[in-house]
């Protein structure tokens, strides 16, 4: 078993103006914590010669989430922050992530010569893993970490995938280091490259990690991705991963994970009219050893750059072409089939099939109710919207909710205008409630059947790029992980076992 010292960190971070103990020195080394940018970091880890970036957040919040994990009193790990144990700087949009902050050994000597002592706190105690500092021109070099206890053997497994919303490849790793918080991983390829990825941009929770390499350019929340450290990833194939811990190493190995050759982030598809025909897709960016294959859904066929259909109902579709020869990346695009015809109408407290519909165009139209307006307000639908119209029945929710506050409220007649993807015209129509709001959520009302009618404006889908689902920063940042550190290893990386 690995042994338990981050006790060194519990007393030590917290009381960090006292002065080092014994066990705090060898000779004239001593130990502490120090804010290590990410180039300095990794640059003695990783046979790669473009450095580490820091990683620009355009988020709120989430380049705060500096603070580190512990283990809590019911003896489950708690998790830190989104970037546990970073330090960061804000900007005039967002802020930034910086590097980590690490234990590190250093000469009593150096440390003075330090011209930026880096936020070094002292530690009480000699860590388990750490950094050796070296200072040249006062100036401070980091070396390859040393694991007091030896690298800890991962068994899991990692998967592949150069279709993500997050960057150009992202790998989900299972088996990964539990009860602690991840400082660094490390991508290793059977060609020789290795590269460092960095909270945020490239380390998520649950062992996704993700990076551009150039072709996507943004990522969903609108983040630019800083691609020149990971450029030359494409075409090579992953046999290691190895994620830093306040532990150490611990590293999945045996592993084949290629990373196919990407030529575009996306293709664009024409829209076109359900039921039966074809659409065509922009193929002139593909190589010429790219031996295509596409597909759709059910009743689609590809054939050069055309897709045709039989039967098709109205909505949003995907169509995936990849590469049968398995070089090159398989690309997407996302498209919108549409109609005139409105297939349902309102009876009884629920839209149901209109005259000559069919229940099977009915139930298409309610999955792909995008929004519905009651009165003057607009409230969007989905999983994030609210449920005015129920997907499966079609029955008017009398009693939904957007957030805290009731959609209808109780006063009489309501005019919904219903928008609905691959539906040109609106639906509108009138009910009339006698909602009645109590301070328990419970709404009854009576309804009555009115006229409808489709309403005369029509709403354009136009094409946009598909999306493939996925998946999930100065220094004054750097103060809550200094103290929460050891704390951290304390609780976290007591009784891990370390395999040859």
């Amino acid at each position: 078993m690995k042994r338990f010292t981050s006790v060194l960190c519990a007393a030590a971070c917290v009381l960090s103006a006292a002065p080092l103990t014994a066990k705090a020195a060898d000779g004239d080394k001593v130990y502490g914590t120090m804010n290590i940018p990410y180039a300095d970091f990794y640059a003695a880890e990783l046979n790669n010669s473009v450095p580490v970036d820091a990683v620009s957040s355009a988020t709120a919040s989430k380049w705060k989430g500096n603070a580190t994990g512990k283990m809590g009193d019911d003896g489950k790990w708690q998790n830190g922050g989104l970037a546990a144990g970073t330090y960061n700087v804000e900007t005039e949009n967002g802020g930034k992530i910086l590097g980590v902050t690490y234990p590190v050994e250093i000469e009593k000597s150096d440390l003075d010569k330090l011209s930026d002592k880096m936020g070094f706190t002292e530690l009480s105690e000699k860590p388990v893993a750490y950094k050796p500092v070296t200072v040249e021109n006062g100036k401070a070099a980091f070396g390859k970490l040393v694991d007091s206890n030896g690298a800890e053997t991962l068994s899991g497994e990692m998967t592949v995938s150069s279709l993500t919303s997050w960057g150009d490849y992202q790998l989900n790793v299972k088996g990964i280091p539990a009860n602690c918080d991840i400082y660094g991983v490390i991508v290793k390829t059977k060609e020789g490259t290795d590269y460092g990825m960095r909270a945020l941009e490239n380390i998520w929770r649950n062992g996704a990690i993700s990076w551009g390499t150039g072709v996507k350019e943004k990522e969903p929340h609108g983040n630019t991705l800083s691609s020149e450290h990971y450029k030359s990833s494409q075409g090579k194939t992953i046999t290691e991963v190895t994620f830093i811990t306040l532990n150490g190493y611990s590293t999945l190995s045996g592993q084949n994970g290629y990373l196919p050759l990407k030529f575009a982030d996306s293709i664009k598809v024409d829209n076109g009219k359900s039921g039966k025909g074809s659409v065509t897709f922009d193929n002139s960016a593909f190589p010429a050893d790219y031996k295509a294959k596409g597909e759709v859904a059910d009743g689609f066929t590809v054939s050069g750059n055309t897709v045709s259909y039989n039967n098709a109902q109205p909505g949003n579709y995907t169509l995936t072409v990849s590469d049968e020869n398995g070089k090159y990346s398989a690309v997407r695009g996302s498209f919108t089939l549409t109609t005139d015809t409105i297939p349902v109408k309102y009876s009884d407290g629920r839209l149901v099939a209109a005259d000559g519909a069919s229940l099977t165009d009915a139930a298409n139209y309610l999955k792909n109710i995008s929004a519905v307006t009651v009165g003057d307000k607009r409230y969007a639908a989905g999983r994030r919207g609210a449920t005015i119209i129920d997907s499966k029945t079609g029955e008017i929710k009398l009693d939904a909710k957007s957030g805290e506050e009731n959609v209808f409220d109780g006063s009489g007649k309501y005019k919904l205008t219903v928008e609905a993807t691959g539906y040109e015209k609106n639906y509108e129509f009138e009910i009339g409630g006698q909602a009645a709001v109590t301070t328990t959520g419970t709404t009854t009302a009576s309804r009555t059947t009115s006229t409808t009618k489709a309403a005369t404006t029509t709403t354009k889908k136009a094409t946009t790029a598909a999306k493939s689902n996925s998946p999930k920063t100065g220094v004054n940042g750097a103060a809550l992980p200094v103290t929460l550190l050891a704390l951290a290893g304390v609780s976290a990386l007591a009784f891990r076992k370390k395999k040859d």
